[in-house]
């Protein structure tokens, strides 16, 4: 019998066997994404961020995430203290994601680390960290692209479209976001309010 990939190649009894490995661990982490998804519903922010931990997410002390967040790889997921991630955000650690302190991101917000490489044969993912530095604010509906880095107190509008690098205090808007100004304090202390209780 000959075994053949999806892009026609002839395989191994090796490689046919690590292809059945890698399908049954995928399954498996889709079923624990299932159940953190789920977990993810619940009005209640120790349950939530209990899951998360147990999961693998590195969540520092007073952070929180809103209902409705979804992960990919979370044990690849850092976050700092003081943070608040805004409801049904999307959090991708496939490669590597930090996320600094006392940074506030808004409802709807999507951070990919992985994207295909649209120019190879075979569509492979390409994989890159995204770091996310100290008082940052993300608005409402941005997505982050794989391997940028987000400044120290870099601001960015909502819907915005980043595919590059944010200088530290820049403002940056658009798609895709370019600099649109500069955040005039540059000595933050701040701390973010309260998360909703419910929410």
């Amino acid at each position: 019998m000959i075994f053949k990939d999806r892009m026609g190649k002839t395989l191994n009894f090796n490689e046919v066997l690590g292809k059945i490995a890698g399908r049954i661990l995928s399954w498996f982490l889709d079923f624990e994404l299932m159940l953190i998804t789920w977990a993810g519903l619940v009005p209640l922010h120790t349950f939530r961020l209990l899951i998360y931990k147990l999961a693998g997410v590195k969540i520092g002390k007073n952070s929180r995430i809103h209902v409705g967040a979804k992960f990919f790889y979370p044990a690849n997921i850092v976050i700092g203290n003081g943070t608040i991630i805004g409801d049904n955000a999307f959090l991708d650690g496939r490669s590597r994601l930090i996320i600094g302190d006392n940074v506030d991101i808004a409802s709807g917000v999507m951070i990919y680390n992985s994207e295909h490489d649209i120019n190879s044969t075979d569509f492979h993912a390409i994989l890159a960290q995204v770091e996310i530095g100290d008082y940052v604010f993300i608005g409402p509906r941005v997505i982050i692209l794989p391997g940028v880095k987000i400044g120290k107190g870099a601001i960015v509008a909502a819907g915005a479209v980043v595919t590059k690098d944010v200088l530290e205090f820049a403002i940056v808007g658009g798609v895709p976001a370019e600099v649109i100004g500069e955040r005039k304090i540059k000595d933050l202390h701040y701390k973010l309010g309260r998360a909703r209780l419910f929410q």
